[in-house]
């Protein structure tokens, strides 16, 4: 897989928002993300979690909240009530403002996207043991960008050259897991993971001088790959409701299977040749990066809780670094080690409350730092933010409307980088039953 010839650096890739026509916002509900870093690797990884945890800053390795489905650690699934059903479907919008400094110049655009998030089911097994399975996104390519050049050929003639760049396409994670509860106090988990997606990467030139072909390029990727994940949590009372919940996971790297098709054309008044087009499979060494997280949470009944995750990603041997394995965009792009710092904190005034409906709500506010898995230009592309978050009850037991917002900002306007404000809201919905209850009648 080969990029269009004359490529340009990749300052041109993160400076599309240089030649957008407009500051407002731009609607791209086709894409799963929208954003200049998604040109690398496999794109803009998605952050894990349903709309409860994304509301409490993307914390849940040390949760055992049964009231929800917690889909970051296996063996928070035990934790479910032994007669419960319950679902969980999410939506989610991010809106984003883009900003770069060139010189004395600012500029800015924008964007949004609207996408289903995730989907997820839950249920007991036999006694303290649970099993869940779902589909969620894992990493999202999303840009289309235009620079407009004026280059000179080798006769001296001036030509108006368009250079255009495309991209879209998600990874989605499938799922099926299973947790189990020993002793009262320790919970173990494992999760089979199955990874699945196409991303689509294309490039064009077009001159302004009728006799000269234009020309374009670019690929399809199929992405394939299975790998496995594991957990732990151990719950330790402290007494007067209060109890100590630790927690840690791994998640194994693994090759990326598929196929890779390839393509470059040349176009002269409406007639195309093809120059080369190529369809091989996927063994190149891509991988994705194993990853390990642990955390630790304070709970006091089911009034308030606090948590802090910390997750280590290696992706230093993902072979996106070389084109002529990868074909993948790589200039500026060094694999690295991602890290993430988060903190949720969560709060009921009263889950009982018959008066006051507002008192029965869950509140949640949390904070978080990550760190990308790659470097541009040996800098680190980090991200932090602030969520705010609240479940409104519905009806009886469990169910309900999660609503969080996510207010953050990744990159910087140094270093010719690209700086993104962006605010996310995910809305949950929480469905939850009871199986196996049998009526008794006197």
């Amino acid at each position: 897989m080969k990029m269009t010839k004359g490529f340009p650096r990749i300052i041109l890739l993160l400076t599309f928002i240089l030649a957008c026509v407009s500051v407002d916002a731009q609607t791209g509900a086709a894409y799963g993300a929208y954003s200049p870093y998604s040109v690398f690797g496999i794109g803009d990884i998605a952050k894990e979690g349903t709309a409860y945890n994304r509301s409490m800053g993307g914390v849940g390795i040390a949760n055992r909240n049964r009231r929800f489905i917690n889909i970051t650690n296996p063996a928070a699934i035990s934790s479910i009530d032994s007669s419960s059903f319950m679902a969980d479907f999410g939506v989610m919008e991010n809106n984003v403002i883009f900003d770069q400094a060139l010189g004395d110049r600012r500029l800015r655009s924008g964007n949004n996207t609207f996408n289903i998030h995730n989907f997820v089911i839950a249920f007991p097994i036999y006694r303290s043991s649970a099993l869940m399975l779902g589909i969620s996104p894992f990493s999202d390519i999303g840009y289309d960008f235009t620079n407009n050049v004026t280059e000179q050929d080798i006769i001296g003639v001036t030509n108006n050259i368009r250079h255009s760049h495309y991209g879209e396409g998600s990874v989605y994670q499938l799922f099926i897991g299973g947790g189990v509860t020993f002793f009262k106090r320790l919970s173990v988990g494992a999760e089979l993971l199955y990874y699945f997606g196409t991303l689509d990467r294309s490039s064009g030139t077009d001159f302004s001088d009728a006799s000269i072909r234009d020309i374009s390029s670019g690929s399809e990727m199929l992405v394939r790959a299975v790998t496995g994940k594991f957990g732990v949590q151990y719950e330790q009372p402290l007494g007067n409701s209060l109890s100590l919940t630790l927690g840690a996971t791994y998640r194994l790297n693994t090759n990326m299977r598929g196929t890779t098709t390839s393509y470059e054309y040349a176009e002269l008044s409406s007639i195309r040749d093809t120059i080369s087009y190529s369809a091989a499979d996927n063994r190149n060494g891509l991988r994705i990066g194993d990853e390990i997280g642990v955390g630790v949470s304070l709970r006091s009944g089911e009034r308030w809780s606090v948590e802090f995750n910390y997750l280590r990603s290696d992706w230093r041997k993902s072979g996106m670094d070389n084109p002529s394995l990868t074909g993948l965009v790589t200039e500026g792009f060094t694999s690295s080690v991602s890290q993430s710092f988060r903190a949720g904190f969560e709060i009921v005034p009263n889950r009982n409350d018959i008066r006051y409906y507002l008192r029965r709500c869950a509140y949640r506010a949390g904070v978080y730092y990550d760190r990308s898995y790659y470097m541009f230009n040996g800098n680190s592309v980090n991200a932090v933010g602030l969520t705010l978050g609240v479940t409104l009850p519905v009806f009886r037991l469990y169910n309900g409307i999660s609503i969080g917002v996510d207010l953050g900002q990744r990159g910087s306007m140094r270093n010719m980088m690209v700086r993104e404000r962006y605010a996310t809201i995910s809305v949950g919905f929480n469905i939850h039953d009871l199986w196996f209850h049998k009526p008794r009648y006197e």
